[in-house]
């Protein structure tokens, strides 16, 4: 498969400019270096100029190839670092999730509130984001995810397990916190390639109804369920989680709540509450932040379309609260979550030779620069991983003690 992230946007050249640099580039790449003063990084030219770091050694140097790129990220520096880099036309010289964290831990800057709006996602929209970013190819993802295709975080009981495991585990932890038992009807928003579906029908006993607006993750999971037995017991349904239907006893959604978006969440609300039974229980583990703030505008524009990461408030707010529902743990894993992205940019980087014969140089660049970037936000706190257990108000058959998930 060949693609190009460049699709249908202008584009930064990194072709590299035959003079020297002016005052007023000089000017330029001073004010940039002052949005991260704390932080300790060199910045340079393409002639060589340079502004060393006040904040100690450097941890890498950041090239800016050619006038363009430098006045772009002045004028607009969370979409155009990445337009840039992706593009070539900035060089990172020194290790990329390093001089990310450094950058996150050293803004100075706030977000303006007004970014905030997005327009709702329509099942067509929601259609093609999903298609923009999962359908790549499940050859894409089998050579850098874990051998059973989970693409959320994973849960590391100890620090040296290892990715394989410590996605079992994760999965694992979500069937205990919701206290699986045989029998019980299952209904999963949003499901990837269908492992989490899989494994609580294997390992506890339930079916299974999972929904996903992938095509070739369905497809993927389905060939899975009928390899593995158990066809008769899970359900892949290549349809939008506004079209769930029947009464379930657990509602779980492993990563799709950040897809929703803001202006759907009181939708996803009424579907949680048509779908449970009266002493229905649910979990969901999403991507949230501490303060409401806006994806960053070159994810949205190049690698999650449409996406929206909430807070806790927001969550409770608009789609726990309006039906009454209990929220009976909230576990923050965003450490976890950097884990799990680190093992992802090594496995990534091993393999990206290949994936430049998928693709192209701009693609991998791309992703590479998505995968440092969340692994340094969840290191930094900018972003964090929540899951939130809750359960219907008046409902008794919830947990006594955390322990007894």
């Amino acid at each position: 498969m060949k693609a190009s992230v460049a699709t249908g946007h202008q584009t930064l050249s990194s072709e590299i400019v035959p003079i020297g640099s002016t005052r007023l580039d000089r000017w330029a790449l001073e004010r940039i270096q002052q949005t991260v003063a704390s932080a300790p990084l060199r910045f340079a030219l393409w002639d060589g100029f340079e502004i060393a770091p006040k904040a100690g050694p450097p941890v890498a140097t950041i090239v800016f190839r050619n006038r363009r790129a430098l006045f772009s990220w002045v004028w607009d520096p969370d979409l155009n670092f990445g337009e840039a880099y992706m593009f070539g036309a900035v060089e990172i010289r020194g290790d990329l999730e390093s001089t990310l964290e450094a950058v996150y831990r050293g803004l100075v800057t706030k977000p303006r509130p007004w970014w905030l709006w997005q327009p709702p996602n329509s099942v067509r929209a929601a259609k093609e984001n999903v298609h923009h970013h999962y359908d790549l190819g499940n050859e894409f993802y089998r050579l850098w995810l874990d051998q059973n295709m989970v693409y959320t975080c994973a849960y590391f009981p100890t620090p040296d397990c290892s990715l394989e495991d410590a996605q079992i585990a994760k999965m694992d932890l979500v069937c205990r916190k919701l206290h699986l038992k045989p029998g019980e009807h299952v209904v999963e928003a949003g499901c990837g390639w269908g492992t989490l579906a899989l494994f609580m029908a294997k390992r506890y006993g339930v079916s299974v109804q999972a929904f996903n607006i992938s095509t070739e993750q369905v497809a993927y999971a389905r060939s899975r369920a009928d390899k593995e037995g158990l066809g008769d017991r899970v359900e892949f349904i290549e349809d939008d989680y506004r079209n769930v239907q029947g009464r379930h006893d657990v509602f779980v959604s492993v990563g799709m709540l950040e897809h929703v978006g803001l202006a759907d969440f009181s939708t996803l609300s009424a579907v949680i509450d048509r779908s449970l039974g009266e002493g229905g229980r649910g979990l969901l583990h999403f991507i949230g932040r501490n303060q409401p703030t806006p994806l960053n505008p070159w994810i949205r524009r190049r690698i999650f379309p449409g996406a929206y990461p909430p807070t806790l408030h927001e969550v409770f707010e608009q789609v726990l609260e309006p039906q009454g529902f209990s929220v009976l743990d909230v576990e923050n894993l965003r450490l976890h979550y950097a884990k799990t992205l680190g093992h992802w940019c090594e496995r990534f980087d091993g393999a990206s030779d290949r994936v430049v014969t998928m693709f192209d140089d701009t693609f991998v660049r791309a992703w590479r620069l998505y995968l440092a970037g969340a692994q340094a936000a969840f290191t930094t706190g900018t972003m964090q991983l929540f899951q939130v257990l809750f359960a219907r108000g008046a409902s008794n058959a919830i947990p006594w003690t955390r322990v007894d998930g």
